[in-house]
């Protein structure tokens, strides 16, 4: 009896103080949250699902948790890592490849794009799928050794089990004829599980060593997160190119986003999505510049009583005890010296409607191998962000031969869906050119607004790359409809000089013409998007 409590007793002690750690199959530390953040993503993400069920299928079941540990490692803000020794052995391997890319210097600058947008941590996994891919084929050894060390740890579990199953039959039936045999069978059990976990903890370090020995996997690791930075950057950049908005992007639906994302990517003028920005933005700073009715170019010293505009000499009396009751008395009067400005004139109310030619000779190349198309649209969508801004209507009219046109219209009291802007934008009618046909529905539509709302003075820019007769009649009636409504015609000339000589058709049309090439002058651009 006392060999079998002494064996007992050993074995209760030494598993009490062993403690072992909770493994863990996520190598980041995630709360419940995050967990469900994830778990919406990927049901939302038929792309997700796909890369999970290749790998799983090609690596085993681990790679469900490296999907999900790469997503929270872009997704969270300050992700953490835990310790290996906490890890299931069998994702020794995944923690290793996260280890690598949570430490790659690229994966800060992930984190920029990605903290907080599921979607875009969705795009950084997606980004990073051939990395993984790699390093999982590189693992495959590693991965075994891991797999083996689990199967052990579990023999372990299950040697440990049948002490204490031994133990509790031994302490129940021993007596004095058969304590000799209980004390034996403890005695067995407990030489069983010391060896189960002696072969469990060999078979862990051997995982261990193997998963930091992944061959390649630091430079792997920094090519996989620059390149999904670079790919969440460009699709940002994309959208605020089309001018969708941070703020939009997050409270869009995830699929409604991808279809978006998607369609921007392939459509007819992904490749100038760029071009589009620097319009936009072009176009923005111009009307960050513009003052209205306000000051704008200082022109000498005036009197009055506006603080914002007193001269520094007048100022300089505040530093004077004394001279403190005359500023207030001057003040008062209306008589501080102020500086004197020129406000800019106010623009035109009613709405601004671009007339762009989308005949086939806009398929060809235009200033720096941009397409005409590519420049046409670019102008237009600014023009657009324009008439936004300052709550006017626009209407984009898209033409080519006589009678074809398509009309897109914005008004300025509904919102303007980017689905609706990309549509405008990839529209291509093909076929010949014929300014009467769009300047006659500008008109139309401009007389329209006139009798609705008694708006006037509208902008209608032309943007085309040809020059081609009108009739007498309709220039007569064209005159008449310009001074009845007060509207302005600008040209925008698009690879073609000679549409733009001072005795071609669109230089009679327009109060203020211009090459496409002009506006690689700033103080030209300016003026183009100032006065609109």
């Amino acid at each position: 009896m006392d060999e079998l409590t002494t064996g007992a007793g050993a074995w209760l002690a030494r598993t009490a103080s062993a403690s072992p750690l909770e493994r863990h199959t996520g190598a980041v530390i995630a709360d419940r949250f995050d967990r469900v953040t994830w778990h919406d993503t990927y049901e939302q993400s038929a792309a997700l699902r796909e890369l999970a069920a290749e790998l799983g299928d090609r690596h085993g079941h681990h790679t469900a948790d490296l999907l999900t540990d790469v997503f929270l490692a872009a997704y969270k803000a300050g992700p953490r890592l835990r310790e290996p020794a906490a890890m299931d052995p069998s994702r020794l391997v995944n923690h290793q490849i996260m280890t690598a890319l949570m430490e790659s210097p690229e994966s800060v600058g992930l984190r920029r794009e990605t903290a907080g947008d599921p979607y875009a941590a969705a795009m950084a996994v997606l980004a990073q799928a051939g990395a993984l891919r790699r390093l999982l084929e590189r693992a495959r050894d590693a991965q075994e050794r891991g797999e083996r060390a689990k199967r052990a740890q579990r023999a372990a579990a299950a040697a440990e089990a049948a002490v204490d199953e031994t133990l509790q039959e031994a302490a129940e039936e021993a007596d004095e004829a058969g304590t000799a045999q209980a004390a034996d069978a403890v005695r067995r059990a407990i030489e069983a599980a010391e060896a189960a976990e002696a072969a469990e903890a060999a078979a862990r370090q051997a995982a261990l060593a193997a998963a930091t020995a992944v061959p390649g996997i630091r430079a792997t690791a920094r090519g996989a997160t620059a390149k999904a930075a670079e790919t969440v950057r460009q699709e940002a950049a994309l959208m605020r190119a089309w001018g969708v908005g941070s703020g939009e992007l997050e409270r869009m639906p995830f699929a409604e986003r991808a279809r978006l994302a998607e369609r921007l990517r392939t459509g007819r003028l992904a490749r100038w999505a760029d071009l589009i920005g620097r319009f936009r933005q072009m176009a923005d700073g111009e009307r960050a510049r513009r003052v209205e009715n306000a000051t704008g170019e200082l022109v000498g010293v005036t009197l009055g009583d506006d603080l914002s505009r007193v001269i520094p000499s007048e100022l300089a009396h505040l530093g004077l005890p004394e001279l403190r009751a005359v500023f207030a008395a001057r003040y008062a009067a209306g008589e501080l010296m102020l500086y004197d400005s020129q406000g800019e004139q106010t623009t035109g109310r009613g709405a601004i409607i671009a007339c762009v030619d989308t005949s086939h000779s806009m398929y060809e190349e235009g200033p720096d191998g941009i397409t005409r198309e590519a420049w046409s649209k670019a102008c237009a969508l600014a023009l657009l962000d324009q008439a936004r801004a300052a709550g006017r209507d626009f209407v984009g009219i898209l033409f080519s031969a006589p009678g074809r046109l398509q009309v897109f219209r914005f008004p300025a009291d509904e919102p303007a869906p980017v689905d609706r802007t990309v549509d405008f934008a990839e529209t291509f009618l093909g076929g010949g050119t014929s300014y009467q046909t769009p300047l006659s529905a500008a008109g139309e539509l401009l007389e329209a607004e006139f009798d609705d709302t008694a708006r006037m003075r509208g902008d209608i820019v032309m943007i085309t790359d040809d020059d081609c007769g009108v009739t007498e009649q309709w220039t007569r009636a064209w005159n008449d409809t310009r001074r009845r409504l007060g509207f302005r015609v600008f040209g925008l000339v698009i690879g073609a000089p000679r549409a733009a000589a001072a005795d071609s058709v669109l230089q009679a049309l327009c109060d203020n013409l211009r090459l496409v090439e002009d506006l690689t002058d700033v103080h030209t651009t300016a003026d183009l998007f100032r006065v609109i």
